[in-house]
């Protein structure tokens, strides 16, 4: 229990930055949504998501698994940490240099495929911000291995402070004062951007900040790269870079094959554009997620070393799963109330949110049961079970979106990521064998079910009211069956809830 009270201290704080840092995204999206109910603006949100998915795959490229590797070399026995910092910075420093002047020869194509509207800019400003983050991956990994989540936090959080003033600086601000600085060369070169460039931009000053007050951890930084350390370093990563690519494929690919996919007598930007913005009400499941990957990673690599780490593991994965139960269920149960999140229009894909998060769900149990490849050196398997999902993805979305649209891309997420779920508990157990609680934690998702189907149940027998009544009935309903729930692990987990200093008096 002491080692799983750490971990759930440390998910704690990296979760403070996790919320801060999706706060911005998720308080852009009603705002966004809101002011952008038309057609034309739910094709531009719609961009706005294609152009930020891309992001996403190609800074999996500018860090190739540097990070996870990062944690695995620190455990290990006569390699000095302080080397082994200046060998993964010093390599992401001379790679992210290279990647920048590279792909600037094409930002002309890229932005044609894009369909930037004329800014071929965008694409140097895009892999600024790549880059940035990329600089700031091995002293954020250096932080966390070092098992410092408060400053991680508070730098995190800053950093959302900048992009949330830059932010507001650029979509508020200036619309409202052009008028009065127009004699201003900034203000007039700030007026000639696009929506997505001031994004962008609040984004790439973000990261140069963050990276700044980076400062103290690698400010001894010297060009001291050891060469066979860093093919060490790189044979154990680099297959995070096929994993990422393939993961990060699963996650946003059906954003892109949605775009292209779809027939020609529907408008498939506004489609990603309703799509996307349902995507983010699974936002308390995947917010937990990004959290405990945060604290989980280094965490597992430093247990490895005791000799009780496999309960430890199977533990941490039984609480793991009653946390997203909980996490769905407050999602689902109360999606009446989280709609308002997003403008009208594009409510019409709400029905998709429920498939999302029990996706998601499936995801983050894969995250979990991944330790036995990254403990054992065989990320190749990891690769191979990651593959395997993006088959899935693929195949599933080139079939079935032509005729289901957004439901066959949520569907097609759900089967991948629990078919990935399920081949990695298989193969695991057999090459490192974890006591997982499976008939606790199969019981728990059967029973998170069972509370859904019954919500559902309650809210086509209330279609028949009007909608202020709807709401009074699906409310209290919701929030029974919610409490039920919480009462049922309660009576079940009653014995480990009160080994836990800040809930045991609330047990009974």
């Amino acid at each position: 229990m002491a080692a799983i009270k750490e971990l759930a201290g440390q998910t704690i704080w990296y979760g403070v930055s996790s919320i801060g840092a999706k706060f911005l995204n998720y308080l852009l999206t009603p705002i966004l949504t809101y002011l952008m109910a038309d057609t034309s603006g739910i094709r531009d949100y719609g961009g706005y998501s294609l152009l930020y998915s891309w992001i996403a795959v190609i800074n999996i490229i500018f860090t190739y698994g540097f990070e996870t590797g990062y944690f695995r070399f620190s455990n290990k026995q006569n390699i000095s940490r302080q080397l082994l910092f200046q060998t993964a910075f010093g390599s992401i420093i001379i790679s992210t240099a290279l990647f920048i002047i590279i792909l600037s020869f094409f930002k002309v194509s890229i932005n044609n495929f894009m369909n930037l509207e004329g800014h071929p800019e965008y694409i140097l400003w895009g892999l600024c911000l790549i880059g940035l983050d990329a600089l700031c991956s091995i002293p954020f990994a250096k932080l966390r291995q070092e098992n410092r989540p408060k400053k991680y936090a508070l730098i995190k959080l800053s950093g959302i402070i900048v992009n949330i003033i830059f932010t507001l600086l650029f979509l508020v601000w200036l619309p409202q004062n052009t008028a009065n600085n127009f004699n201003n060369s900034i203000i007039q070169w700030l007026n000639s951007q696009n929506r997505i460039g001031l994004l962008l931009l609040a984004n790439i000053l973000q990261n140069f900040i963050v990276f700044l007050m980076l400062f103290s951890e690698w400010k001894n930084f010297k060009f001291k790269i050891d060469l066979k350390l860093w093919i060490e370093l790189f044979k154990y990563s680099s297959p995070m870079i096929f994993i990422g690519l393939a993961g990060m494929i699963n996650e946003v690919m059906d954003r892109q094959m949605l775009a292209k996919l779809l027939p020609a007598n529907i408008d498939a930007q506004k489609v990603v554009g309703i799509y996307a913005a349902n995507y983010k009400l699974a936002i308390f499941i995947t917010l937990f997620i990004q959290a405990f990957k945060m604290a989980a990673e280094p965490f597992f690599f430093n247990q490895s070393r005791e000799a009780n780490a496999p309960i430890v593991y199977a533990r941490v994965m039984k609480w793991f799963v009653i946390i997203l139960s909980l996490a769905f269920l407050f999602s689902a149960l109360y999606l009446d109330i989280w709609q308002y999140l997003i403008g009208a229009p594009y409510r019409s894909g709400l029905d998709i949110v429920p498939i999302l998060l029990c996706a998601n769900i499936c995801l983050g149990i894969y995250y979990n049961l991944s330790v036995w490849y990254k403990l054992t050196d065989r990320m190749q398997m990891g690769l191979y079970i990651t593959l395997f999902g993006t088959i899935i993805t693929l195949i599933g979305n080139y079939i079935f979106i032509p005729h289901w649209g957004i439901y066959a891309a949520a569907w097609t997420t759900l089967l991948c990521y629990a078919s990935m779920m399920v081949l990695t508990y298989l193969i695991g157990q057999k090459i490192y064998f974890i006591p997982y609680q499976v008939k606790r934690i199969v019981l728990y998702l059967c029973m998170m079910l069972v509370c859904f189907f019954l919500k559902m149940y309650f809210d086509h027998l209330s279609l028949s009211l009007n909608k202020s009544l709807q709401m009074l009935t699906r409310l209290p309903i919701a929030t029974i069956l919610f409490l039920s729930y919480i009462l049922l692990i309660i009576k079940i987990e009653r014995k480990e809830l009160k080994e836990m200093p800040l809930i045991r008096k609330f047990v009974p």
